[in-house]
């Protein structure tokens, strides 16, 4: 595999302002379309705690809304055009394209796959927003595992609830999000990334059950420990085939275990069968079962206070996604082995790769007002040994998306 080193247009080591993203929205909107916006709309990205590769598993996941807003401005074309054009501007392409709502055209894939696809199942549902003109400002980092699709996706959506007065039931805004990856973007991502930035809340992290497609708020209320989010700056370079393929992988391991998915196989049951997979499969199941259960422990000691549990399963986790799933890459492990070399003396609770993989984010868990500290201390390790720059940021649980004008 090789690597590119993606540049990210959020720098910014604390939250960037929402109040001053919409402002600048709004101004680049009048700037491109030559009158003000009417509505305004924000949907967030996601970092996720633990519980990774386990959505589609029907497993537990445990993320939180970031304070990384996708911010939508919209308004009425101020000439007459055809009832069904949507004109769309870029902030972070500056680019403007343009589509028909009456032929969203699913095989093509282009930065407007995701608002087409959200798009398509809002009129689907039969929320039909009419002609519009968009300005689109992303502050969610590109390519880093922070969901920056799915904030697209759930603000589209969320701007069409605006613009036709009707409200989404969050779950099934969830859904049509994820459809629209699926279809338009053509990516089989589970309901995760959706979810996290269709119900996100203020202070709380989501523990979701993803078979039942339900959501336990869980406060993050110890004042004493922080969220430090850490940018690789690396997407390694796949054949796109890598997502679907673990995929395939974790249901032909059910299925071979004479199961629905991999959340109705103990780790148990999955000793007891393994003669059954092939070694690549066990470990995929083995990765998968896990962390599922890793997942809720990590859960109940968060709630608890369990500050050290969290962070041994937190470490246990990316091992797994290193050795068991293959999912993480040298840089990721680099940052977290920097984490875990600081240690708890140093403030770090806990460190693990988040997202997809192959590239992208690491989440740790710190201790708070030493955040800066230990960044640097992470960033000039890994500068040291992989000549590549992190970008670090701290967040705390975000707000979900929501209507902010109109």
């Amino acid at each position: 595999m090789s690597s590119s080193s993606a540049p990210t247009h959020q720098d910014e080591f604390q939250s960037p302002s929402l109040p001053d993203q919409v402002a600048a929205a709004k101004g680049r909107y009048t700037e491109v379309f030559g009158n003000p916006p009417h509505w305004v709309v924000a949907a967030p990205g996601r970092v996720n705690l633990i519980g990774e590769h386990t959505d589609y598993n029907a497993g537990f996941v445990f993320p939180l809304a970031i304070e990384r807003y996708t911010v939508i401005a919209a308004g009425r074309p101020l000439k007459t055009a055809a009832s069904d054009a949507v004109r769309v501007h870029s902030t972070l392409f500056d680019e403007t394209a343009e589509f028909s709502l009456s032929n969203l055209e699913p095989k093509r894939r282009d930065w407007t796959s995701y608002l087409r696809g959200a798009f398509a199942g809002c009129i689907e549902r039969g929320l039909h927003p009419g002609t519009l003109d968009l300005v689109v400002d992303s502050k969610v980092p590109q390519g880093g595992g922070l969901s920056s699709s799915a904030a697209l996706e759930v603000a589209t959506a969320t701007l069409v609830e605006a613009v036709t007065g009707r409200t989404l039931d969050p779950v099934d805004k969830s859904r049509l999000a994820q459809k629209a990856e699926h279809e338009y973007a053509g990516m089989p991502c589970g309901i995760m990334d959706q979810f996290s930035s269709a119900l996100g809340a203020a202070g709380k992290l989501l523990l979701i059950d993803c078979r039942t497609e339900t959501a336990e708020l869980i406060p993050l209320d110890d004042p004493g420990v922080a969220v430090l989010v850490i940018n690789s700056n690396v997407k390694h370079e796949l054949t796109g085939s890598e997502y679907p393929e673990r995929r395939a992988q974790c249901e032909q391991s059910a299925k071979l275990l004479g199961a629905a998915t991999l959340r109705d196989v103990s780790s148990e049951q999955l000793e007891a069968n393994r003669a059954k997979l092939d070694p690549l499969l066990y470990r995929r199941a083995h990765h998968v079962v896990g962390e599922i259960e890793r997942t809720t422990r990590a859960a109940a000691a968060l709630q608890a206070g369990d500050w050290p549990l969290v962070g041994e399963l937190m470490y246990a986790s990316h091992a797994s996604l290193r050795d068991d799933f293959e999912v993480s890459c040298p840089e990721l492990d680099v940052l977290v082995e920097a984490a875990q070399q600081i240690g708890a003396e140093g403030g770090v609770i806990g460190a693990r790769m988040t997202g997809g993989g192959f590239g992208g984010c690491i989440v740790a868990l710190v201790r708070a007002g030493r955040e800066r500290e230990i960044a640097d201390r992470i960033g000039a390790i890994y500068l040291e040994r992989t000549g590549l720059t992190a970008t670090p940021f701290v967040t705390k649980p975000a707000r979900g998306a929501h209507i902010v004008e109109g």
